[in-house]
């Protein structure tokens, strides 16, 4: 008997099982969309620190003294969350939650599709060349 290709659903696996792996999947891609905003939320936030030591240095230049010492003292440097950085943040929804939910993921699409997504849909017509049809 040959063996399953690698993509193939295995033979017990129904068509509940299939669904319910690739909405679990779905939810991990979605997660990951998620965990990616967050690692942009951690560099735009730094980038922003940054930035507001220029703006406290052009303030000084400005002779604002009292407002550039109060966004020094007030805002840079300054927690996203009590006790947290951000990039403290990304670790905690790491750790808690992103670690949890590819664990989870993994295991169902492991026993009930053999470790594999499901990959049966195929083009209608043959792939063109990405030179065809251009004028």
């Amino acid at each position: 008997m040959n063996a399953p290709a690698p993509h193939d659903r295995p033979a017990d696996t129904d068509d509940a099982e299939v669904k319910a792996a690739g909405k679990l999947s779905e939810a991990l891609e979605t997660t990951e969309r998620a965990r990616g905003h967050l690692y942009a939320f951690h560099q735009l936030t730094g980038r922003a620190d940054l930035l507001l030591d220029d703006a406290v240095t052009e303030l000084r230049q400005a002779g604002q003294h009292d407002l550039a010492e109060h966004t020094a003292r007030q805002l840079i440097g300054r927690n996203v969350m009590a006790g947290r950085w951000s990039f403290q943040v990304v670790q905690e929804y790491d750790d808690v939650y992103y670690r949890c939910f590819k664990e989870i993921e993994a295991l169902v699409r492991g026993r009930l599709t053999d470790g594999h997504a499901d990959h049966t849909a195929t083009p209608s017509e043959p792939a063109r060349d990405a030179s065809e049809g251009r004028h």
